[in-house]
């Protein structure tokens, strides 16, 4: 866990004092920027010590073969993995020919601070080299939200005693030595040194550097350009090579004086644009950022945020380490999608290259939801780029004997990239998760254009795909067989709650939106008596009950199966359980990965009575372990629906410091965007009890013990709704938005109506637990949040 003083608590920032090379890799992901279509990693500017390096460009991979013991029918053949591409965040540092590295010399200052308001990286060192010159370096990083394709770093050099002679050296360099990222030959063959050199070139301060990949056959363009303020004159020499280009600034700097560099770097990437065009689109974007110039680029990055917080921001009184860690997490999921512009969001964002680079569920189940209400536009640019790849999922379909579009599990360009066939291609839930998430979308914004042009196809054809998965069993309902739902320790199972469910909304709403568009739909092939099928099977679907325990099955038979032992994992360590039980065992057993019916009754919950969902919570605690970093939210949000808002607190905890703490000690390969955007969901869907079921906003807020206030806001159809809650009152505040008309939302299920610039004030009603607070399997109980907050103080 990374718990060091050197983290402390504080609102709008987080601050590291001090540098703890142990932990390097943790704080590379914690201080990475992004803005969803350049990624770079929090390494040091020197480059050397570092955990992982990493510079990513948004879906630019490379294709990789994939192993199997014994092939099988419709499994995919080769992978997909992001690479670490030219990296240009490297300023190496020489003092009277010494090297600045903090391995030698003494380092008698070092801080870095991540501005969540600003988006910039900053950067200060006090060091004395091993003659004991003592140097002061500041630098400040940036990843441009409204110049999509530049990195900008500014760079100052000053010495504190005497004068020295100092050389920075700004580079760009391709193919650097990485960890070894797969124990396959074949795989490491192809993802070593991965970038084919095709040009290169540089005149003044500026060079480029032009590589293509081996397999995939994509193209990058990488260019740098600098300015330079020095108090008198200085020397400088430019160096350009196939993999390297070197920009050598030579100058005697008196103390007080400060040698002055901005960096800028310009990345462009293609799989059909000729080399010359993608030469000009870089050369082009480094013109515009040096007119821009550095100050500009910073109070452009700081208005970009500003209109994102001014429609997002959560104010939480009474948990300052919760507080820091929700504007984090918020921070992090905004910058993961806010220029990716049709393309994937993956779980790790673009901070590092954990599960390949890969996209998932994650995104339309976690992350879009608070996109939608914070950042509609960024949602909707994740949802463009999944119909952009629908052909590839008709054709998975197809080569699955199945109708309509089959979405993969993982992938980066739309291909099925998942080499485990029960928790990969079995878990079809994804198909509904971006049906749910394009509709909730439409919903929440109002986006007649888009529902046409991208959301009813979309629907049409997962809507297609459960028509030819399930059927009318004698029972009269519509069942979905051989499935694997969210929780992954639990494969290839009949009927999944929320796989029904979710796919029944999936049907409903398909029904729905090509009644609407006949015209559109007609071009799609849709009939009335589609329509009439979709209809009816989401009115049937199936869902298990245990009559006996009085309590929903997670899938058939889920409740008749032998309860796993918890003792004996505790006893042993055991977990993650994965790492430690075969499949086969965990598969048979009452043994929970993560929240799978607590899941559906989230975001299926009108589906369920008040006494289901309390009686369902009570059950399934004691069954889940929580081996995902996608589990802590939902539970949060259940536990303060059920009235167990103390457990919520902790879950909500839990999530928040997922990377903070490196709670799954896994933070040096990536952040968890889907868990920190459940930070989101358990504070705003927990604690604000805010649901959007049937279309309809509604909200049943409630504080845990401790917390005097919470406020939030959110943006609905073109509205922001601000919603401020203490321990008796709520406050609902229509802030503003194009539309003058009324809206009416519900508080604990009674209306609530406001116009522009008004308020209403309703009282906050606790909800009574129906249960005893329930325990969870040995040795997986939450980190309490009073743990963690004595931990920050």
């Amino acid at each position: 866990m990374i718990v060091h003083p050197r983290f402390p608590v504080e609102p709008w920032q987080v601050r590291e004092v001090g540098l703890d090379i142990g932990v390097l890799a943790q704080s590379e992901s914690l201080f990475a920027l992004s803005n969803g279509h350049i990624g770079v990693r929090g390494n040091l500017d020197e480059g050397d010590p570092s955990g992982l390096p990493g510079t990513y460009l948004n879906s630019f991979y490379e294709v990789r073969p994939l192993p199997y013991a014994e092939a099988g029918y419709g499994f995919p053949e080769t992978g997909q993995s992001v690479l670490n591409v030219t990296n240009g965040k490297l300023i190496r540092l020489l003092v009277d020919d010494e090297p600045f590295d903090l391995r030698y010399g003494d380092v008698l200052e070092h801080e870095r601070v991540l501005d969540l308001r600003a988006g910039l990286l900053h950067r200060s060192v006090l060091w004395s080299s091993p003659s004991g010159q003592r140097i002061r370096v500041r630098s400040t990083r940036l990843v441009s939200l409204t110049q999509r394709a530049i990195l900008a770093i500014r760079y100052q050099v000053e010495p504190v005693d005497d004068e020295s002679r100092v050389v920075v050296q700004s580079e760009l360099v391709a193919n650097e030595d990485m960890p070894t990222q797969s124990a396959d030959p074949r795989v490491a063959a192809i993802l070593d040194n991965p970038l084919h050199a095709v040009e290169h070139g540089g005149r003044d301060t500026r060079a480029l550097l032009l590589h293509r990949t081996r397999t995939s056959r994509l193209q990058i363009a990488a260019g740098m350009d600098h300015e330079i303020v020095a108090e008198h004159g200085y020397g400088c020499d430019l160096e350009v090579q196939p993999d390297w280009a070197r920009l050598s600034v030579n100058h005697l700097v008196q103390p007080g004086e400060k040698l002055t560099l901005t960096k800028y770097v310009a990345y462009g990437w293609s799989s059909q644009r000729s080399l010359p065009a993608l030469r000009d689109q870089v050369g082009a974007a480094l013109i515009a950022a040096r007119h821009t110039g550095w100050q500009k680029l910073v109070e452009s990055q700081r208005a970009a945020l500003d209109a994102f917080w001014s429609g997002a921001d959560v104010e939480i009184d009474g948990a300052p380490a919760v507080q820091q860690a929700v504007r984090f997490a918020l921070f992090h999921t905004f910058q993961a999608a806010s220029r990716a512009e049709q393309r994937a969001i993956p779980a790790k964002g673009l901070t590092g290259s954990g599960y390949d680079g890969h996209a998932f569920w994650d995104s339309e189940c976690f992350v879009l939801p608070v996109l939608t209400a914070t950042a509609p536009h960024a949602a909707a640019d994740a949802l463009r780029w999944r119909h952009s790849t629908l052909e590839l999922a008709r054709e998975r379909a197809h080569t699955l004997h199945l109708r309509g579009a089959a979405f993969p599990w993982r992938t980066i360009r739309g291909q099925e990239c998942s080499g485990y066939w029960p928790a990969g291609t079995a878990a079809l839930h994804i198909n509904a998760d971006i049906a749910v998430a394009a509709h909730r979308y439409v919903q929440w914004t109002g986006d007649e254009d888009f529902e046409r042009d991208h959301a009813l196809a979309l629907l049409v054809e997962t809507a297609r795909l459960w028509q030819s998965v399930g059927y009318y069993g004698a029972d009269g309902r519509f069942h979905i067989d051989g499935v694997t739902g969210p929780d992954e320790y639990s494969a290839v199972v009949d009927d999944n709650v929320y796989t029904n469910l979710m796919a029944g909304r999936n049907l409903a709403a398909a029904a729905e939106v090509a009644l609407r568009w006949p015209e559109q739909a007609s071009d799609l092939d849709v009939t009335g008596e589609e329509i009439e099928a979709w209809r009816a099977a989401a009115g049937a679907m199936a869902v298990p009950y245990d009559e006996a325990r009085r309590v929903h099955q997670q899938d058939k038979g889920f409740t008749e199966h032998e309860v796993w032992d918890f003792e004996r994992s505790a006893r042993r360590d055991r977990y993650p359980l994965l790492l430690h039980a075969p499949y086969f065992e965990l598969y048979r057993k009452q043994v929970i990965k993560q929240a799978d019916l607590m899941l559906a009754m989230h975001w299926c919950g009108d589906a369920f009575t008040t006494e289901e969902k309390a009686r369902a919570f009570a059950y399934y605690e004691p069954l889940t372990v929580r081996d995902s970093s996608l589990s802590a939210c939902t539970q949060a949000v259940m536990a303060a629906e059920v009235g167990q808002l103390d457990l919520a607190a902790d879950y909500l905890a839990e999530a928040a410091m997922m990377d903070l703490h490196d709670l799954q000690q896994n933070t040096r390969n990536g952040l968890h965007i889907a868990s920190l955007a459940g930070t989101w969901l358990a504070l705003v869907a927990g604690f604000g009890g805010m649901r959007d079921h049937g279309g309809q906003l509604s909200f049943r807020p409630q504080l845990p013990p401790g917390w005097s206030r919470l406020r939030f806001t959110v943006r609905w159809r073109g509205r922001r709704v601000g919603v401020s809650v203490d321990a008796e009152t709520v406050r609902y505040e229509l802030i503003d938005g194009h539309d003058t008309s009324e809206l009416e939302l519900l508080h604990c299920g009674e209306p609530v109506r406001l116009v522009p610039g008004s308020s209403q004030t309703r009282p906050v009603v606790l909800v009574e637990p129906l249960t005893p607070r329930p325990t969870q399997p040995l040795g997986r109980e939450p980190v309490s949040i009073a743990e963690l907050d004595a931990v920050s103080d």
